[in-house]
């Protein structure tokens, strides 16, 4: 049964609670500090590897833990394994006596028992993890919560390492380890009881028939799980040996003390912790795969500088603490994240009736891989130390074969199900992108936003930081019941460029059912995208009652250059007597680029004289029907700051292109020179045309001038043009517009120009 939003808000509290103490607790047990007791205690390599594997060992225990849950609660198996787990580690609080009444071996062997004893009851327990978390990550906000389960656990680890440093740093007597034990066994008992105030996760329909064989059998039997867990095993072994060996190396090879070691372990803690806060912010938007790997090749890059790293500079101490500390940093910003985000990736895998029993197989890999890395590991430093090879290239030879593992995994990422994921290459655009990380940033505070107007000012930033990443939150508040909402999120849908298909489906039904509200902002973009499947739709609203969708439909049909629906908008601008749709109807046939509809847009302009703002948008459409707007344009903004200088502009523009033409002529080769020759007369008079034309309002010198000039396109449209302008500049009534006078001396002198530039 799922949680309500505040049920699954008051669980996440306490679960909150118990994460923060059981971090405590395991820091102050099993992190760091149980290495370095053993050390102080003259633990050897093997001895390290054994006690590291107890943490992997342990996990093959799961199977227990599901036959304790058919009898009795998960959260009840949860509980008590965790208490006991605890009380457990009192053998190694006993063993700094032993040690101090000279039975060192005891000792090593009380801390063995304890560990061992410690992570079989965590073992059993752990049957309880996968169902818990996956009941408690219910939502879109998955990736987000299981990554801040684990930026607490590192912060909590930061600063443990940090105080267990300034303890140890010292070197104080044997048994400041005990009292540091004991803080975490009273924790460890403390989380244990909290856990059981977090709801009972729904019980697997099917967990009373699968048994360890079946698990098996249906894991492998898929493609995508098979190769997961593969991957998996070689991440977990290379993950676990370095991070549990790099204690060793600092002491075995660097002989740095306790003090400093824990040191190192806060700023191991730190890389997890930016690791985990950098996953958390991007796992919801980019997904677990791409950032899975990411954490790989940071882990595996962090391996090089040990391989090359130089026996010359080992007694350099200011060179070597430095080098230890990106070392610590790296390993766990790398191997420690993909480890975490391994299992928000194989949550996503897996089906949600299956978390229980694949969960086990999940931890059975994990622990095979850890116990065999950490195990055979301390055996192989074990071994070249007894053939007389030294620690420093023992821990080369280590680190070499755990780079080639590394590199294994990184080569089968290919068969890793991308579950909605963006690629490598685009999640890493994102990453480097600051566009993107600021959209994601927006979306996360819009995702918290209280009000409507918070969402509104939000998604407004959105609008001006463009990421197709925003489109899912975008779309989310595109259907909301608050009008502002939706006007800013459909306005930051228009500037994303391309659009998804849920984006797409979202718009037009926002242009069905939002008519005199939103419709008409849908409309637009869908036009702006050339969306062709919202032709039809577009068509039925271009006579809609709201003008605004009518006049954005006929727009959206003219980008996409429906050439059928053409003389339906040339219809509907003629018949409408609102100015709005007529501007807007002007502007779509200039998009068509017709020489037919520069008849009808000159209609527009007889008879009652348009208003100026109305007349303006007909003659920059005929501007472009023309191909001439962007030269046009600025002329007519010139005109329009000061009317006087329409004269001195139309001029201007007729004596520069028979400059232009003179200094052409002068300049070509000989063959070229002859055509141009050919139309000097034709050039010479067209000063003089186009100075009857504004100044006597006589258009037939022009008329002659466009029809006579020897127009070497063999385009029927050109023809068209010439056969309209000619008319136009004759036609008295039409001859009234300045603005239209402009535009035909203008396109007259930039023919001049094109066919100059056309001969060569």
């Amino acid at each position: 049964m799922t949680l309500s939003p505040y049920k699954l808000r008051k669980a996440r509290e306490v679960y909150t609670y118990f994460n923060v103490l059981n971090s405590v607790s395991w820091n102050l047990l099993v992190g760091v500090i149980i290495t370095l007791f053993a050390l102080r205690l003259g633990a050897t390599p093997t001895y390290i590897g054994f006690l590291s594997s107890a943490f992997y060992i342990s996990l093959f225990l799961l199977p227990l833990g599901k036959i304790l849950a058919k009898r009795f609660s998960i959260i009840g198996v949860f509980s008590v394994t965790w208490i006991l787990r605890s009380l457990c580690m009192l053998f190694a609080v006993a063993a700094p006596f032993f040690d101090y009444a000279g039975q060192r071996k005891t000792a090593l062997a009380l801390i063995l028992l304890g560990v061992f004893l410690f992570h079989g009851f965590r073992g059993i327990g752990m049957i309880g993890n996968n169902p818990v978390l996956s009941n408690l990550a219910a939502g879109p906000d998955r990736g987000s919560f299981m990554t801040q389960i684990q930026i607490i656990g590192s912060s909590i680890g930061m600063a443990g390492s940090f105080v267990i440093a300034m303890i140890l740093g010292m070197e104080p007597p044997v048994f400041i380890f005990s009292i540091l034990l004991i803080i975490g066994v009273i924790t460890g008992v403390l989380s244990g009881k909290a856990i059981r105030k977090v709801p009972e996760p729904p019980i697997e329909k099917d967990r009373q028939e699968m048994n360890l064989v079946s698990i098996f059998k249906d894991a492998f039997s898929q493609d995508s799980l098979k190769h997961f867990m593969f991957i998996l095993f070689l991440v977990v072994m290379v993950s676990g040996v370095t991070r549990t060996f790099a204690v060793v190396y600092a002491r075995e090879v660097f002989e740095h003390n306790d003090g400093l070691i824990s040191l190192y372990s806060v700023f191991g803690g730190l890389g997890y912790l930016i690791a985990g806060l950098s996953i958390k912010f991007l796992v919801d938007r980019l997904g677990a795969k791409p950032l899975f790997l990411v954490c790989l090749i940071l882990g595996l890059v962090s391996l090089i500088p040990v391989i090359f790293f130089p026996l010359s500079f080992i007694d350099n101490i200011a060179g070597t603490i430095l080098f230890m500390v990106f070392l610590f940093f790296m390993l766990n910003f790398g191997f420690l994240g993909a480890e975490g985000i391994a299992q928000t990736y194989f949550l996503a895998l897996i089906p949600q009736d299956k978390v229980l029993d694949l969960g086990i197989l999940y931890f059975f890999v994990f622990g095979a891989a850890g116990a065999a890395g950490s195990f055979l590991s301390g055996l192989l430093l074990d071994l070249l130390m007894l053939l007389g090879v030294s620690p420093f290239f023992s821990f080369k030879v280590l680190f070499i074969i755990l780079f080639a593992l590394a590199i294994a995994a990184l080569a089968m990422q290919n068969k890793m199900k991308s579950l909605g994921s963006l690629p490598l290459k685009d999640a890493l655009d994102v990453i480097f992108s600051f566009k993107d990380l600021r959209a994601i940033s927006l979306l996360d505070k819009l995702d918290k936003a209280e009000d409507s107007h918070e969402e509104e000012a939000l998604l407004g930033a959105l609008h001006d930081t463009s990421s197709h990443l925003a489109i899912d939150g975008i779309l989310e508040r595109a259907r909301s019941p608050k009008f502002l909402t939706r006007v800013e999120a459909i306005r930051a849908l228009e500037k994303l460029g391309k659009l998804s298909d849920k984006a797409i489906k979202a718009l037009m039904e926002d242009v069905i059912n939002n008519q005199y509200t939103t419709a008409y902002i849908s409309a637009r973009v869908l036009g702006n995208n050339r969306v062709k499947n919202a032709i039809p739709l577009l068509r039925e609203l271009s006579v809609s009652n709201d003008y605004m969708l009518a006049g954005e439909a006929i727009i959206a049909l003219s980008k996409m250059n429906d050439e059928e629906f053409r003389p339906e908008i040339e219809k509907i601008i003629l018949e409408s007597q609102n100015p709005r749709l007529k501007i807007m109807g002007a502007e779509a046939l200039g998009y068509y680029h017709c020489p037919y509809s520069i008849s009808i847009l000159l209609d527009m302009l007889r008879g009652v004289d348009p208003p100026p703002y109305l007349r303006e948008e007909v003659i920059l459409s005929i501007a472009s029907i023309l191909g001439v707007q962007r030269f046009y344009y600025k002329l007519l903004v010139r005109y329009k700051e000061n009317n006087s200088l329409l004269h001195t502009l139309i001029m201007d523009e007729a004596e520069s292109a028979v400059e232009y033409f003179n200094t052409s002529l002068a300049g070509k080769k000989k063959s070229a020179k002859d055509k141009l020759e050919a139309i000097a007369g034709h050039a010479d008079i067209f000063q003089d045309a186009v100075r009857v034309y504004i100044k006597e309002n006589n258009g037939d010198m022009l008329s002659r001038w466009i029809l006579e000039f020897p127009d070497e396109s063999k385009k029927d449209d050109q023809h068209i043009i010439n056969s309209i302008i000619c008319e136009t500049v004759v036609d008295a009534e039409l001859n009234t517009h300045d603005s239209l006078r402009l535009l035909i001396v203008q396109w007259a002198a930039r023919k001049l120009r094109t066919f100059i530039i056309r001969i060569k």
